[in-house]
């Protein structure tokens, strides 16, 4: 039994995208591009109580705080998390509707019929 495209496969095969959402999608991907932004949004996502200060992030690498701050810029532009100073620190949490956007490109929105 052959099953459809619409049934099967993930939005970016069943049509072309517009120019838009192409634009928009490749800031959320190559934000997502770089190995330290991918372990941060990750940290940031399973942090106990869903959000993680930056004081428990700067530890896991071995960067300057500077460069961390930079990578978290990068996914706080592309609306990927969202931050708020709290005193000394600042904390942050992803926005999931974003990181959402980025699953539901290439998952597929049903599961194909068993052969």
């Amino acid at each position: 039994m052959a099953v459809t495209a619409a049934a099967c496969c993930a939005p970016i095969a069943r049509a072309p995208l517009s120019e838009a959402d192409a634009a928009d999608l490749a800031t959320l991907l190559k934000a997502v591009a770089d190995p330290v932004r991918l372990r941060l949004l990750s940290m940031i996502g399973s942090h106990a109580g869903g959000e993680a200060c930056v004081c428990d992030l700067t530890d896991a690498f071995d960067l300057t705080a500077p460069t961390i701050s930079h990578h978290l810029k990068v996914l706080r532009t592309a609306g990927l998390i969202g931050g708020e100073r709290r005193g000394t620190w600042v904390y942050y949490w992803i926005i999931p509707e974003q990181v959402a956007r980025l699953g539901a490109l290439f998952a597929p929105m049903t599961a194909p019929a068993s052969a």
